[in-house]
């Protein structure tokens, strides 16, 4: 059994090293097409959410 925590963690740091270098920051198209999908899915979740609760209101 191997208790020594050293490669563990080299091989982490090497993961989120390549990690950081192949990731970018997003244009600000992107951002907003994003943004707008989490917008829209929040507002989604949020009227079923409320309709559930009014169902479950009447039948209880």
């Amino acid at each position: 059994m191997n208790l020594n925590p050293i490669p563990k963690l080299k091989q982490f740091s090497a993961d989120a090293n390549r990690m950081l270098s192949i990731s970018y920051k997003p244009g600000m198209n992107e951002f907003k097409r994003t943004l707008k999908i989490v917008l829209l899915g929040t507002i989604v979740l949020g009227i079923m959410g409320y309709i559930i609760s009014i169902v479950v209101g009447i039948i209880v």
